[in-house]
């Protein structure tokens, strides 16, 4: 059988084609009778307009871009997932790409995005972004972009965010308020901004309670992955026997340290409290239960998407709105790592 076409209804109607998509798409200038006619026979035909078709004509592909620096990610999937969600809604799809949380992947990846004439693009910078000449040509081009989690200052762009100082400053606070005086932090290398306003919420909460920050019990490691964390531990146990509780940046981080801390017979929370960084599914299996800070990753992709959509429609209509930086809350997950 045939599709059904907008050629069709208006043959068989004996109206004009442009009538017939009028109707359709409910003009002020076609009467309620033919409006009524046209609809009907529509139904009855099962017509499906031809998208494709529209978009070329209204110059929209009705398709965003989203960046992640990590799909396997349990944060960055629930962006995913808030994103998709909130977009479907608004007849959009969706065309996710990773940038393996690397700057040169980041740029090809958002330039095939445009080879792809998406209507907007939301992104999370790598690690080790700290060159931003793709997304100023890509503002340039009046191209919608939003950047969430991991941002830069230094773009002028709308951006959906937690506040990471208050965040960390929250978590080493847990710590403190359960009696523990010797805090280590865990962290990747000050590239990124949120890991920056980690470490300075770290040391924020250690200053108002008076407690004396120690170089030596921030460990850095080369990355965020739970190697990392299970070498950080490892120092800590050989080095500093007097720390009582660990701050990390990222629950892999977090996990890494709870690791290696039992396999050396190191008790939790009795001996050392832990606390990590976004409540990830793992840190409710781990044994014990890992407290973290929550950090919600759908509610930030809708935000964000919500934000881009106003963009674009601003954009249509030629409309210019102030950019706005969007803050989700946060809250403390005291669960059996921490006393």
């Amino acid at each position: 059988m045939s599709k059904t076409t907008l050629n069709k209804i208006s043959e068989i109607l004996g109206i004009s084609k442009s009538t017939a998509s009028k109707a359709l798409n409910n003009y002020a200038d076609v009467s309620p009778k033919t409006k009524a006619m046209v609809l009907n026979l529509a139904k009855e035909l099962d017509y499906t307009p031809n998208s494709f078709a529209q978009n070329l004509r209204s110059q929209e592909s009705k398709i965003i871009g989203l960046i992640v620096p990590e799909i396997v990610h349990y944060f960055f999937s629930n962006i995913i997932l808030g994103v998709i969600n909130a977009a479907s809604k608004c007849g959009y799809a969706v065309v996710v790409v990773q940038s393996n949380d690397d700057y040169e992947y980041e740029v090809k990846q958002l330039d095939a995005l445009l080879q792809k004439n998406v209507d907007g693009v939301l992104l999370s910078f790598a690690d080790n972004t700290n060159n931003f000449k793709h997304v100023k040509s890509l503002l340039s081009n009046n191209v919608p972009l939003v950047l969430y989690d991991k941002i830069s200052k230094l773009i002028d762009c709308n951006k959906v965010v937690i506040d990471d100082i208050k965040a960390a400053q929250m978590a080493t606070q847990h710590l403190i308020d359960i009696g523990c005086k010797k805090i280590a932090i865990v962290r990747n290398k000050l590239k990124s901004q949120t890991t920056i306003d980690r470490y300075k919420g770290y040391k924020k909460a250690l200053l108002l309670n008076d407690i004396e920050y120690d170089k030596l019990l921030d460990i850095e490691t080369e990355d965020v992955s739970l190697e990392s964390g299970k070498k950080a531990a490892l120092t800590i146990f050989e080095n500093h026997k007097e720390v009582d509780a660990v701050f990390a940046v990222t629950d892999l981080l977090a996990i890494g340290v709870l690791e290696t801390f039992k396999e050396n017979n190191v008790q939790v929370p009795e001996q050392i409290s832990i606390i990590g960084f976004s409540n990830w599914l793992l840190t409710q299996i781990t044994t014990p239960h890992l407290s973290t800070i929550d950090q919600p990753g759908q509610q930030m992709g809708k935000v964000a998407f919500d934000l881009l959509y106003s963009e674009i429609i601003n954009n249509k209509n030629n409309v210019k709105e102030p950019y706005k930086t969007v803050v989700i809350d946060t809250k403390v997950i005291s669960r059996e790592s921490t006393k």
